[in-house]
């Protein structure tokens, strides 16, 4: 179920405009196939990664067998960070993706950036309480599309690593209200749909209002 760790070469090469977390220490470098466990609930916090290629999620299975997934991890983007020594969750690529590990230890000792990166990670966790909690469909789905441009660095056409049944896992919608609330969008003239998985953001302004909207209401 866990893939196979193989040794780094000194020099890891990322896609462009993405860059290397900056952390002491040795580190490998492991690709995952689509569906492959990274970590699971109850593991011990023994590393911390970065997306060096591909997407991953997290998630944990509420008590009657359903998922919820938790949040999304994109390229150039690190995780695997807890306070506790065991992980709360499952993390698992969502595609053939391939992540930079890092031993937690050095980390803490020696990386003034770990602090910071913890921060990001707590703001969107609780910006997505905000959406799941105040928000109705169309302003969820809204908000998620919008996050991810912002974190892709403003792109207008988004290639959705993620499923439409991850996305409704991550909003707490059914598969079927995020392909309705896609849909409004789109007779909006506010998104074009070339495929499932590949979105055209035509009004950002109209697409970020939707979210501030909801945001006010809050």
């Amino acid at each position: 179920m866990y893939a196979t760790f193989k040794p780094a070469a000194q020099s890891v090469v990322m896609p462009e405009n993405v860059a290397r977390a900056q952390f002491p220490g040795a580190h490998l470098v492991v690709t995952y196939k689509g569906g492959r466990v990274i970590y699971a609930e109850g593991d011990s916090v023994d590393k911390c990664y970065q997306v060096c290629a591909g997407a991953v999620r997290e998630y944990g299975l509420i008590s009657d067998g359903r998922r919820q997934v938790v949040s999304f991890h994109l390229a150039g983007e690190t995780f695997g960070f807890e306070a506790a020594s065991k992980h709360r969750f499952f993390a698992e690529a969502i595609a053939e993706t391939r992540i930079i590990v890092f031993a937690r230890r050095p980390i803490q000792e020696h990386s003034p950036e770990l602090l910071a990166l913890a921060l990001v990670g707590m703001k969107r966790a609780q910006e997505h309480l905000l959406v799941i909690g105040r928000q109705c469909a169309v302003e969820r789905v809204a908000a998620f599309l919008m996050d991810l441009s912002d974190r892709l660095g403003g792109v207008r056409q988004l290639r959705l690593p993620m499923s439409r049944q991850d996305i409704a896992d991550y909003l707490a919608l059914t598969i079927e209200t995020v392909s309705r609330a896609m849909t409004e969008l789109k007779e909006r003239k506010v998104i074009a749909l070339r495929h499932v998985r590949t979105v055209d953001i035509i009004k950002p302004d109209a697409l970020r209002s939707l979210c501030h909207r909801a945001a006010l209401r809050s």
